[in-house]
């Protein structure tokens, strides 16, 4: 038996034997992800088939290297039920794709099924968490481990290996369409949840990826694309190399370390190179200095963008393969990697190293030894009741307390009629982000549903829409106004939206497209920025006038990006930010509203007050002086890390191990133990999320105005005090010096605690040469 088939024996010497004997043709098919997966099959009544269009792909490259989305569903592909693959159909299907490979190529080689997973499995039946954003504002990492796990679950249990999955990006531009997919504007907390995402998906051991529970994760996208000029999608980045590494490298560090199989390129270009032709990133730092094995993803269509650069599709997919790309996503230019090599574009080596590390994915994988899956399986996986817990407890965690004026939350006993009014109150997809699958009839729960099923028996629940999300219409106001003017409280859920409809128009790489002015209700997504930052449409005309009624109004506010709020709030007794909460969000918004749970979400980006003020993140360049606008204050609405609980808390007794550290001993793995007192001084149990800020100066670079090293959330019962220590090293205490080196310098460090970046307690460090 050819070695490569030997599953006893080393997985290098089975790449290598396997590598051996393939023709360049079949070591190029191998590089190529050039199909949608919706185009490989075709329902035929209660079947499903293999396309002509599938075996033509299979036998161009002699095999394939990965299928793209054979499961996805959106209105870009235009998969539903009734032409899609259902979570029961799903394993069926997938063994039929991986049968075919097998038994009509001369090899053998099994094909990687990737998968969309920003947040959950874009499939029909996939579980779908809350956004990026989210999940950020739980500061949980533990809590989304777990629920990356179950993703991981389902969508092996269907027959797919890899998750793309967002995690890199960092949301300094909250005009961006595709800020929902950040999980924050600071790099340390971000990081901790990208090593979150590949803990759950992967395990903790990278070596076992053949197990029926894991998924190889690629992270996307690498890199800096939050950063993009006007906050347009794929716009330049115009930063330099320092604030790339401080802000935008510290996540996917922490992913590589976590074990990541694989990274997807970023669309933006960095100081004039785009990442997909930036050799100093996607080889120079991701492997020769991190020491990165795995491999690297193209986005969708993004190497053929490099023909502006080279003039030609060989040209381009030269110079992608040879910056660090190894496998396609629905490109033409890699499909011409034969001809390149024939043109002298690129040598053969550099495809063997590329086709090495595609197989060396589907051996750690196991698919050479078991490239089936049980076809019953997925019933008892997708959809657990243990997952629905977990994606409902993210929502809680989730949903950000903003404003609460005189206790208006939790609502009153008293309360006996309730109005809830407003664009996101009953639109179940409105609250469910971009990438989004195809939703079974009577799936999830919206705010008025959870409203209605979570009030006490008696309660009077009436809806009234008011206006869209964008719609200049305010026909609707007068009966919203009618219900407020009958009720005890009237609950306003407002915001944005990032649902498609089908029959929309789409890009190559499945992006909205939408015009200038465009009257669509969708305002955030993928290709969906925005210049103006306030909510759409009437909405704060809806909220004028349901507050003019003199009726208690709480806003409930579902986004996707930090919309600016600051006419909203003024008009409301109580905000709740619940982002995109999923398909459990209406549920948790309306057990906080009745006091059911205690809010714990805390800011993971800054809410700015108007468009006009950005960049608005906390951690901006210390300046030493202040800079002020003249006709707006230059403090955000809502500080980074804010929000409020029913309960409150105290910090005291804030200490150092020591007042003096030197660089030396930094480098050497000394450490300075960081200690706070935190009281709950409420009436409730409550979480509180504390949080370790620096503030450094005189070491040689201009340092930032705030820089969080530490969080941890705590469960506190009323009057319970809780003494929690952070550590303070290398690490934490390094910076990337005026030699691009990172390392300790000697500087004076206020460390700050609190509860937020702008509320905290301090103690002064000296960091000595």
């Amino acid at each position: 038996m050819e070695k490569y088939k030997q599953s006893a024996a080393p997985v290098e010497e089975r790449v290598e034997d396997l590598l051996a004997r393939m023709t360049l043709r079949e070591k190029v098919g191998q590089l190529n992800q050039r199909m949608y997966g919706w185009d490989a099959y075709v329902r035929q009544e209660d079947e499903i088939a293999l396309t002509g269009a599938f075996k033509e792909e299979v036998a161009r490259g002699g095999g394939m290297g990965a299928l793209y989305g054979l499961f996805r569903s959106d209105p870009w592909s235009g998969v539903n039920y009734e032409n899609g693959i259902t979570a029961a159909e799903s394993a069926k299907a997938a063994n039929m794709v991986q049968r075919y490979v097998l038994e009509n190529t001369r090899l053998g080689i099994p094909v990687l099924l990737t998968e969309e997973c920003p947040h959950g499995h874009q499939a029909l039946d996939g579980t779908l968490l809350p956004v990026n954003l989210g999940a950020g504002a739980t500061w949980n990492p533990a809590l989304m481990e777990r629920a990356y796990a179950h993703v991981a679950a389902e969508i092996r249990s269907r027959g797919a290996h890899v998750g793309l999955v967002s995690a890199l990006d960092i949301l300094q531009e909250p005009r961006w369409g595709r800020s929902e997919e950040c999980f924050s504007e600071d790099p340390c907390l971000a990081a901790r949840f990208a090593e979150a995402a590949v803990r759950g998906m992967q395990g903790d051991d990278p070596a076992k990826l053949d197990e029926p529970d894991k998924l190889a994760v690629v992270l996307k996208h690498l890199c800096a694309q939050g950063a993009a000029q006007g906050g347009r999608n794929a716009g330049p980045a115009a930063i330099g190399p320092r604030e790339l590494r401080e802000i935008h490298l510290p996540a996917a560090r922490a992913g590589a370390l976590a074990g990541a199989a694989g990274f997807m390129a970023a669309y933006n270009e960095i100081d004039g190179v785009p990442c997909h032709a930036n050799r100093e990133l996607l080889t120079g730092i991701l492997r020769d200095e991190w020491g990165f094995d795995g491999i690297v993803m193209a986005d969708g269509c993004a190497v053929d963008r490099l023909l502006a650069l080279t003039g030609s599709h060989e040209s381009a997919a030269a110079l992608a393969l040879t910056s660090g790309v190894d496998l396609s996503l629905w490109d033409t230019a890699f499909s011409t990697l034969e001809e390149a090599v024939l043109q002298g574009l690129v040598q053969e080596a550099d495809i063997d190293r590329a086709a090495a590390r595609v197989l060396r994915l589907k051996f750690r994988l196991g698919l050479f030894d078991r490239p089936y899956v049980p076809e019953l399986r997925p019933a008892s996986v997708v959809g657990s009741p243990e997952f629905q817990e977990a994606n409902l407890q993210v929502a809680r965690e989730a949903a950000v307390l903003l404003k609460n004026a005189a206790g208006l939350l939790p609502l009153a006993p008293g309360v006996k009629r309730i109005a809830v009014i407003g664009p996101n109150a009953d639109r179940l997809y409105n609250q469910l982000g971009d990438y989004t699958s195809v939703q079974r009839e009577g799936t999830g729960i919206t705010v008025l549903q959870g409203i209605r099923s979570c009030a006490p028996q008696g309660v009077e629940i009436v809806h009234a829409l008011g206006c869209g999300i964008r719609d200049r219409s305010a026909a609707g106001i007068a009966e919203a106004v009618a219900a407020a003017q009958g009720a005890d409280v009237a609950v306003l859920v407002l915001g944005g939206s990032s649902a498609r409809q089908f029959g929309g128009d789409f890009d190559s790489n499945g992006a909205a497209i939408v015009s200038e002015g465009s009257p669509s209700e969708m305002d955030c997504g993928e290709g969906v920025d925005l210049a103006d930052l306030s909510l759409g449409g009437v909405q704060r005309e809806l909220a004028e006038a349901v507050a003019a009624t003199g009726t208690p109004v709480v806003a409930v506010v579902i986004q996707g990006r930090p919309h600016a709020l600051t006419g909203i709030v003024d008009l409301c007794g109580a905000v709740l930010c619940a982002w995109y909460p999923g398909t459990q969000g209406g549920r948790a918004v309306a057990e906080i509203l009745f006091g059911k749970v205690n809010p714990s979400g805390r800011l993971p980006v800054s809410l700015p007050r108007s468009s006009a003020q950005l960049p608005v993140y906390y951690n901006q360049k210390d300046p030493g002086r202040p800079r002020v606008y003249v006709d707006m204050p230059s403090t955000p609405l809502y500080p980074f890390g804010y929000g409020l609980s029913y309960t409150t808390f105290a910090y005291a007794n804030l200490s150092l191990s020591r007042d003096a550290v030197s660089a030396g001993e930094l480098e050497s793995g000394e450490k300075v133990t960081v200690r706070v007192e935190v009281e709950n001084t409420g009436a409730c149990s409550g979480a509180e999320t504390v949080q370790l800020y620096i503030r450094a100066r005189e070491s040689g670079i201009t340092r930032r105005i705030a820089e969080l090293k530490g969080f941890r959330k705590i469960e506190l019962n009323p009057g319970e005090r809780r003494t929690v220590e952070f550590a303070l090293g290398r690490e934490e205490l390094g910076v990337w010096n005026r030699e691009l080196r990172f390392a300790a310098e000697p500087c004076r460090i206020a460390v700050q605690v609190g509860g937020n970046s702008r509320d905290t307690i301090s103690a002064e460090l000296a960091v000595t040469g």
